[in-house]
């Protein structure tokens, strides 16, 4: 006897059609309108709420039709890899990168979503700091904390607001680190490319002696006065030892 009963796996993706773009696809077949009308508004709503309240400064920059037609993009085109709502920004943020392909968008729109999201990542995260209140010498040896991250950015991200709206970048990218104190909320300072080049320096290696991490700034950037940048160098990753960015091992 044949089977009457609709086949399940076409009914549900019939069902998510409809709940992610109601517009280009039908309600199914024996469902009532209204009902999937309540659930596309639930499902919708989650998703636009949470992306809301983890970008709130790009959230802030949109009109209520900008944002809701961009949440409803990433919404309807979008698929996820990941079944777990603490993921959703990292998967918006592939979205705006790859995905999506608006002419009006914000310049820099992906850069200032990336900046979000790593405040939200650092927040969350379950990385342990590491803490050694040994005096950092230069003999000592250092690593870069798991809870600061340094970022460089074509647009200056943590000035943007409704009132700084920058429509091409400066001359000089902007290097920031971004970092979980003992406090344990998240900062930012805003850094030198030099500075930035030295931690990625320290990030290149698993654990570095700050001598050896200085010479080879020193050798990259053919610095004329080497005494001077060790020196100079001692005292930027003492200041950043006391913020805990830079921890002794």
């Amino acid at each position: 006897m044949k089977n009457s009963l609709p086949d399940f796996d076409q009914k549900q993706r019939e069902f998510a059609a409809y709940i992610r773009d109601p517009e280009h696809n039908p309600v199914p077949e024996g469902i009532q309108e209204q009902r999937m009308a309540m659930y596309r508004e639930l499902f919708f709503n989650n998703i636009n709420g949470f992306l809301a309240g983890n970008f709130p400064v790009l959230r802030a920059l949109l009109t209520d039709e900008q944002w809701f037609a961009l949440a409803q993009d990433f919404f309807a085109h979008h698929r996820s890899e990941s079944p777990h709502f603490s993921e959703i920004p990292e998967e918006f943020l592939y979205f705006l990168e790859h995905e999506r392909d608006n002419a009006d968008d914000f310049p820099f729109m992906l850069e200032l979503a990336h900046y979000e999201w790593v405040e939200m990542a650092l927040a969350i995260s379950k990385e342990e700091l590491l803490i050694n209140h040994s005096e950092l010498t230069l003999e000592s040896r250092i690593q870069l904390s798991p809870l600061a991250w340094s970022l460089a950015y074509h647009y200056p991200v943590h000035k943007i607001s409704p009132d700084f709206l920058p429509t091409a970048p400066p001359e000089q990218p902007t290097c920031l680190i971004v970092y979980r104190g003992t406090d344990d909320e998240v900062h930012f300072i805003e850094i030198t490319p030099i500075t930035y080049r030295l931690l990625a320096v320290i990030e290149e290696h698993e654990s570095l002696i700050v001598a050896d991490c200085l010479q080879k700034l020193i050798q990259e950037t053919q610095h004329p006065n080497p005494e001077l940048m060790m020196t100079a160098g001692l005292q930027i990753l003492t200041e950043l030892a006391e913020k805990m960015i830079v921890v002794l091992v």
